[in-house]
């Protein structure tokens, strides 16, 4: 008897209903057996009024609610965690405007801060050193004397060997210190090239033994001067080793 109860407890809800209706059939039947036969025909009895569709029905009925309950609470969260979302959004949008807005403030600080120091009095330029004085140009009188003293320093400035004396005397026998001399009868100018200036040099020779930083018109004093002595220092040694034409 004790395992028969056991497993009536065991038994699902449709099955402890299906038990429920067969028991109250078979009260029914028990009443029906003790009646009277007299009787039996006064007495009716109702049938009860039960089925396993009536019970599948209402435990259809019931899960329905569970589900729109269980779906009402999922609708509630969903609201709840997109509102929590938003909530969790504004904040961080909110903390990273402040923090934007705090370093704005720091920069605007640091800048005023920075506007308020005393500004750093610049070193006094030094004065720009002085350019040494180029050299006077030497004066030179203009004459034989300059002219000769004045190819002297040229010359020498070159390397070219002369002394005053060996030019001034070849001037002298050459042209007797005329810068414009001409020769029109020797043999140079029988050939077309005459011989010109204080020291009777002719264009070729003039043009190849030309000294840098003089005239190039043959007729100028100085120019002759040092083109002349160049030519004789390459020939002769130098202007002081000619006695004669050369």
């Amino acid at each position: 008897m004790r395992s028969t109860v056991s497993g009536y407890a065991r038994l699902s809800k449709v099955h402890k209903f299906s038990a429920a209706g067969v028991a109250a059939a078979a009260s029914a039947a028990v009443a029906l057996a003790v009646v009277p036969a007299h009787a039996a025909e006064s007495v009716s009895v109702k049938p009860v009024a039960w089925s396993a569709e009536a019970f599948g029905q209402t435990q259809d009925a019931e899960l329905a609610q569970h589900v729109d309950a269980a779906a009402a609470q999922a609708k509630v969260a969903a609201k709840a965690a997109v509102k929590k979302a938003e909530t969790d959004a504004a904040a961080k949008a909110k903390a990273k405007a402040d923090a934007e807005a705090k370093a704005k403030a720091d920069r605007e600080r640091a800048s005023r801060s920075e506007a308020r120091k005393p500004i750093a009095a610049k070193p006094a330029a030094k004065p720009a050193a002085a350019k040494p004085a180029a050299p006077a140009k030497k004066a030179y009188a203009d004459n034989l004397d300059g002219w000769i003293k004045e190819s002297l320093d040229i010359l020498h400035a070159k390397g070219v060997p002369a002394s005053y004396e060996g030019i001034k005397r070849n001037i002298m026998r050459e042209s007797t210190g005329n810068p414009r001399a001409i020769n029109d009868w020797d043999v140079n100018a029988v050939n077309g090239v005459p011989s010109k200036g204080l020291l009777q040099i002719i264009d070729p020779t003039f043009k190849a033994y030309h000294v840098e930083g003089t005239s190039w018109d043959i007729y100028d004093p100085v120019a002759n001067i040092t083109a002349s002595c160049n030519y004789a220092a390459d020939k002769y040694g130098s202007m002081d080793n000619v006695n004669s034409a050369y």
